[in-house]
């Protein structure tokens, strides 16, 4: 099916960009993470890089040649696609003529209502990832009245994919904040002004419209007063305030068990850098008071029922969080789930893991072992390993597994790329490594997309048997549970042994229940005989 790319917005300010340089042409191979071209924006000249994998069908610019954001820049489907629909029927944007022209009628009379100061420039809620519609400000950086040089980090925000930082383009005074601590607004919403010191943006802001309430704004510039510290003056923050780090050092400060409240931040106005957490010692004079209750207390407590007041606290839900909702939700009403639950003997399972485990530099889990036999599984059931498209299924033809992971704000599934090609021991490596940066924000985006299956284990928090919702577009997806000693009869006796249930749900759009129950009794034969998987 093929898919329209259009010109992407590089920068906060960028209206159109300019191909610089193709790297790809017609009828060329597209992976996931390939450079397609070299766009030069109002800013710099960027890689573009494709977030979808088939076959260059068309270019919509040539190299040299300009066009506004959203204009089609490229067509990439299967080799051999029909897309004349498309080019006749879209023009040179994704969106209606009609709507195009009515949008930049609007843009050209709010810009002629408002008259900009020289010098001032209007910064707006960046499109910081390819599914981004809005984003959160996690922190602001700087504060009304502070000097912004080019380069400086403004702000981080908390996209649908991970919390970035972001940096300014332009040099002057920070003259208003758009946005609050905390809020969130639409992409390309009022995010804030910067230009020289003293100009009066009133005029501007009552053209512009700003997410946050006035009175948001105000309390952010209030604060400012109180918050600003010399850029080469170090100081702790106190009891209430925000702390201000860079993401890298609040990582570091959770993996070592520091409170950052209590390190004095060298960056600028007191940010807390890589380098204070690293070189921070802990206090040896910090102590606890006891809580002390008397005998009288506790016998006295004993006699007086409990009293206390109902409470509830309202936590805004993140990028991220909302995202997920939106996808499960979509999964679970729009694909009929139906499931399959077996029983698998992991008695030789546990007993080549421990030979593999025993190789120099070798280390590979259960999930692992797991995660491979799938992959050799959808080889011989590519029924499995299918898309519903509406009209047509789409046979994957490449096999890529990914592995849901568990962080603070809910489940991200990044993907082993041409999975039954790995290795156990490659395998093991890139879960790891993956399941890292999930864990810390860091995964992109061509990271956790093209998946054909999934796996989803809660065997390591001790849940037996569970279901997942299928992560569309594959047509399902396998829930494993936790390895347990129970009875089991082995050749006509009652012997102790290890046992895992795993139970696959299906999109029976796709999946009937026969080939979903020949696919499990193939990733049984596998798991109970390790051995085949190394053959």
């Amino acid at each position: 099916m093929a898919i329209v790319i259009n010109m992407p917005r590089l920068s906060d300010t960028m209206e159109e960009g300019t191909v610089a340089k193709w790297l790809k042409n017609v009828g060329d191979k597209i992976e996931e993470g390939d450079i397609l071209a070299e766009i030069e924006t109002d800013k710099a000249t960027m890689e573009f890089e494709s977030f979808n994998e088939g076959t260059l069908l068309h270019i919509g610019i040539a190299e040299g040649d300009g066009a506004p954001v959203d204009t089609l820049l490229a067509i990439i489907g299967d080799e051999g696609e029909d897309i004349s629909g498309l080019l006749n029927g879209s023009g040179v944007s994704a969106e209606e003529p009609a709507v195009v022209e009515e949008a930049i009628e609007e843009v050209v009379s709010t810009t002629e209502s408002v008259e900009i100061p020289e010098g001032v420039v209007i910064i707006n809620m960046p499109r910081l990832s390819d599914t981004m519609e809005e984003g959160t400000v996690a922190a602001w950086l700087k504060n009304v009245g502070d000097k912004v040089e080019e380069g400086d980090i403004l702000a981080e925000i908390e996209t649908d994919k991970a919390t970035m930082e972001f940096e300014s383009f332009n040099e002057g005074t920070l003259l208003h904040i758009g946005i609050a601590e905390g809020e969130g607004a639409p992409v390309d919403t009022l995010l804030a002004i910067i230009g020289p010191a003293g100009t009066n943006v009133d005029g501007l802001l009552n053209g512009v419209p700003v997410a946050a309430p006035k009175e948001a704004t105000v309390a952010v510039e209030k604060t400012a007063e109180t918050k600003v510290v010399p850029a080469n003056e170090a100081t702790s923050v106190p009891d209430g305030q925000r702390v201000f780090a860079s993401p890298l050092a609040k990582k570091i400060a959770k993996d070592k068990g520091v409170n950052l409240r209590d390190i004095k931040g060298s960056g600028d106005h007191g940010r807390i850098v890589k380098k204070d957490v690293e070189g921070y010692t802990p206090s040896q004079s910090a102590s606890v008071e006891p809580v002390v209750a008397t005998t009288a207390i506790a016998s006295a407590a004993q006699l007086i029922l409990p009293v206390g007041e109902e409470s509830s606290e309202e936590v805004k839900n993140s990028s991220m969080r909302k995202t997920i909702a939106k996808v499960l939700v979509n999964s679970k009403t729009t694909a009929p789930h139906f499931y399959l639950t077996i029983e698998v003997d992991m008695d030789n399972a546990k007993a080549s893991r421990a030979q593999i485990n025993g190789l120099p530099d070798t280390k590979v889990s259960f999930n692992d072992l797991v995660v491979k036999a799938c992959a050799m599984a959808l080889q011989k059931h590519p029924q499995v390993n299918t898309s519903w498209n509406g009209d047509t299924t789409r046979y994957n033809k490449h096999i890529s597994v990914g592995v849901a992971v568990a962080v603070d704000e809910g489940l991200v599934v990044p993907v082993l790329k041409f999975t039954d090609q790995m290795s156990l021991s490659q395998i093991g490596a890139s879960v790891k490594e993956l399941a890292g940066k999930a864990r810390n924000k860091k995964l992109t985006p061509a990271e956790m997309e093209g998946s054909t299956f999934t796996v989803s284990n809660l065997g390591m928090f001790g849940i037996t048997e569970f279901t997942s919702i299928i992560n569309q577009p594959n047509s399902a997806i396998l829930s494993v549970g936790a390895i347990v000693q129970k009875p089991v009869v082995k050749n006509g006796e009652i012997v102790v042994g290890n046992t895992m249930k795993v139970t696959l749900a299906c999109d029976h759009r796709t999946v009937d229940g026969a080939v979903g129950a020949q696919f499990l009794m193939t990733l049984r034969s596998f798991l109970e005989n390790p051995v085949t998987m190394l053959a």
